[in-house]
């Protein structure tokens, strides 16, 4: 089955303990592929996941992982009940790892060590309370731009989340610098986010450049259909295209609004969330309300949605 259906895949923060347990229960194959994942990673990941603690799994070492084997398990499940093409796939920073590997340009143990890597080199590119995020909400992404210039110090938009959500990070006193002007501005509120370090800004440079070096180690695939890049939302269609995204969204802005304007270009008209939370289909609420998105994260998502889609 291949139609106008898109594949989003989330990103970090959609994580809890227990994410998946009913995917591990009912499949066979999410046994296998948390086995795969223990050997890639050398730790018991699939424990972490269903027991905790979660403090541990909130760690961005293990939540990037984590959350890429839980989306995997709900895809393969949801595959093996629909044959199913996906006109596009995309997902939300860590996310678009995810959709890599959907789309063929990746290997699972590869994927898993990839943002294992990626996971460990964030954290270690800025030190611990040097650094911070913040989601503006009620004030337009050129504005927030504009904010983050005029208060002069390192800070600048990191997702592009909505027309009235975006999120900038940077240095922490220049966040909240920014986060009290974007206020006098007009914002409704500027919520600090519980994150270690300020993702998709020019501080994980140190980060983008050992993820290019640890890239090298991996076989990259031509994907056997168009992943839309965080960066610029343009469509990656060749293995080279795949590592050129993956690396420059380390410190790039996560472009979701435009990346979901792209979607509907190319004809979607509909959507499924694959994997923990239900983070993108809100955000799609915001962005383009003429696609509806179905929730792949549990099995009674999964068995309801293959039920649509088989007619």
């Amino acid at each position: 089955m291949s139609g106008n259906t898109a594949f989003l895949f989330p990103g970090q923060g959609s994580q809890f303990v227990g994410m998946g347990a009913d995917i591990i229960s009912a499949e066979p194959n999410a046994k296998k592929r948390i086995e795969e994942a223990n050997d890639a990673l050398g730790f018991d990941i699939g424990k972490l996941i269903l027991e905790g603690p979660e403090e541990k799994l909130k760690l961005t070492e293990n939540t990037q992982p984590a959350i890429l084997l839980v989306s995997v398990m709900a895809l393969e499940a949801l595959k093996r009940r629909v044959d199913i093409t996906p006109k596009a796939v995309a997902g939300h920073s860590l996310g678009e790892f995810s959709a890599c590997f959907s789309a063929g340009a990746i290997e699972f143990a590869d994927v898993i060590r990839l943002v294992r890597k990626r996971g460990e080199l964030m954290q270690s590119a800025v030190p611990v309370g040097v650094g911070g995020m913040a989601a503006i909400i009620g004030l337009s992404s050129a504005d927030v731009a504009d904010v983050c210039t005029e208060s002069g110090g390192v800070v600048s938009p990191a997702n592009f989340n909505s027309p009235e959500q975006t999120v900038i990070a940077g240095k922490k006193e220049d966040v909240e610098k920014a986060s009290v002007l974007a206020k006098e501005r007009g914002a409704k509120k500027a919520i600090p986010l519980p994150v270690s370090a300020p993702f998709h800004t020019s501080l994980m440079q140190p980060a983008r450049d050992g993820l290019v070096e640890f890239m090298k180690t991996i076989k990259f695939n031509n994907p056997v259909f168009p992943v839309i890049r965080n960066v610029d939302a343009e469509a990656s269609v060749t293995a080279d295209d795949v590592v050129d995204g993956l690396s420059r969204q380390v410190t790039g802005c996560v472009g979701w609004v435009s990346s979901m304007t792209k979607i509907a270009d190319l004809g979607v008209d509909k959507a499924l969330e694959i994997g923990p939370g239900k983070v993108l289909t809100g955000l799609m609420r915001r962005i383009n309300k003429s696609i509806p998105v179905s929730l792949v994260g549990t099995m009674e998502d999964i068995e309801k949605t293959a039920e649509v889609l088989n007619g």
